[in-house]
């Protein structure tokens, strides 16, 4: 039995030198050839075998180790039944549970490649990807001229993620340690609600200018567009290793984001035929329902976190998700709002602007003693369940011109 000295492996890997051209044999009828090593003398093994492994581990990865997943295949079913029925309130919810593990797809392919890029340009990927699947949704509803369906799903994102996400995140570590408060950095939470109050005073003034009939013809709210670059460079606190290459997510990130595009325009589409076959009101589904979709991913991480006593990072994903849609979604909606010629603007209705005051409220008061508990989570829950009770009865008032005609 030789060993290969002259004629070196391909890859300049010496440890396969100590195989024999018979155990490489072997191994290679067993199909479970080194991804360092070669074949002994003169036999070479195919590129396409090391790409096809690549591909393999690459698909195992993305999407089989993921259980969200087993949602993937209501994407396909919903564009059959659109084509064969037409069905709208079927249509919207399988689409509805087709995007779901596909945005949290997009977030993971998203902090794959924040893992290479560093913190400064990971920030503003995650900034600009982060909340890819409610900008995605905003802008196919635009296009079909749907503006409080846009503002109504941009606002009942960020509810969601305050009340829901942070509660269930609250609620599910209290008990996974029960018998002790959780803690987290009370000065970042300071901060966090602070840009919250800020977003907020950007939205709750065009509805009181509206409303007291005392706005100019000047917008001064653009510059809040500038503002939506540096809100999420506190989200990705762990030092985690990629598990796998650049291009891979790069990959997977344009095949996810083509996919909610579709899935997304299917979606839109059937709303309005949903709200008059389950006979319920475009608020609720566009502050309850379409919300679900982008926010699973901050959801079930979230939570993931508060069950590891990892609460800051818990806060950074549910407020940090928050503050990005009100300081750079909105504003981002409005301006292709204008490159559309449609009439996005910030004068959200009165009755929305006030929930999402008071909740912010709230949820600053529940974060300035730095501690969380079981029941602090039971009762932002209880909040959310109020706010959707509310907007399952909530009618928009007569609309007074084009911006809110299209949702009747």
């Amino acid at each position: 039995m030789g060993t290969l000295t002259q004629n070196g492996p391909p890859h300049g890997f010496e440890e396969q030198n100590l195989f024999s051209p018979e155990l490489s044999t072997q191994k290679m009828q067993l199909g479970h050839i080194s991804e360092y090593g070669s074949a002994p003398a003169g036999f070479q093994p195919g590129a396409s075998k090391m790409w096809r492994n690549v591909v393999y581990k690459s698909i195992k990865i993305v999407i089989f180790s993921n259980k969200l997943n087993l949602l993937i295949p209501f994407g396909p079913l919903a564009i059959v039944v659109h084509i064969l029925t037409g069905h709208n309130g079927l249509v919207f919810l399988l689409s509805l549970l087709g995007i779901i593990p596909l945005a949290e797809r997009l977030g993971y392919a998203t902090e794959q490649i924040a893992m290479y890029t560093g913190p400064t340009i990971g920030g503003l990927l995650n900034a600009t990807f982060g909340n890819a699947t409610e900008l995605i949704i905003a802008i196919y509803a635009l296009r079909n001229g749907m503006i409080r369906v846009v503002q109504l799903s941009l606002l009942g994102s960020i509810l969601s993620n305050m009340l829901l996400v942070l509660g269930c995140a609250f609620f599910c570590g209290g008990l996974v340690f029960n018998g002790k408060e959780q803690v987290f950095n009370k000065a970042t939470a300071t901060v966090s609600s602070g840009l919250l109050l800020m977003a907020v005073m950007g939205l709750l003034f065009p509805a009181v200018l509206h409303y007291t009939h005392t706005e100019t013809q000047k917008d001064p709210y653009i510059p809040l567009s500038e503002e939506g670059g540096q809100n999420e460079e506190n989200n990705n606190d762990d030092d985690e290793t990629p598990e796998i290459s650049k291009w891979e997510a790069v990959f997977w990130l344009s095949i996810m984001t083509a996919w909610i595009s579709i899935l997304s325009e299917y979606l839109v589409d059937a709303i309005e035929g949903t709200s008059h076959t389950w006979n319920i009101p475009i608020s609720f589904i566009g502050v309850i329902l379409l919300p679900i979709v982008g926010n699973a991913a901050e959801h079930a991480g979230a939570i993931m976190f508060a069950m590891k006593d990892k609460l800051d990072i818990s806060l950074g994903v549910a407020i940090g998700s928050s503050t990005q849609i009100s300081m750079f979604g909105i504003p981002f909606c409005v301006v292709v709002g204008w490159i559309m010629g449609q009439p996005m603007d910030l004068n959200f209705q009165l009755f929305e602007t006030a929930t999402l005051f008071i909740t912010v409220i709230v949820v600053a008061f529940f974060l300035q003693e730095g501690s969380s508990n079981y029941f602090k989570g039971l009762m932002l829950i209880l909040c959310y369940l109020i706010v959707a009770a509310s907007f399952f009865v909530h009618e928009d008032p007569p609309p007074e011109g084009i911006s809110t005609c299209t949702l009747l």
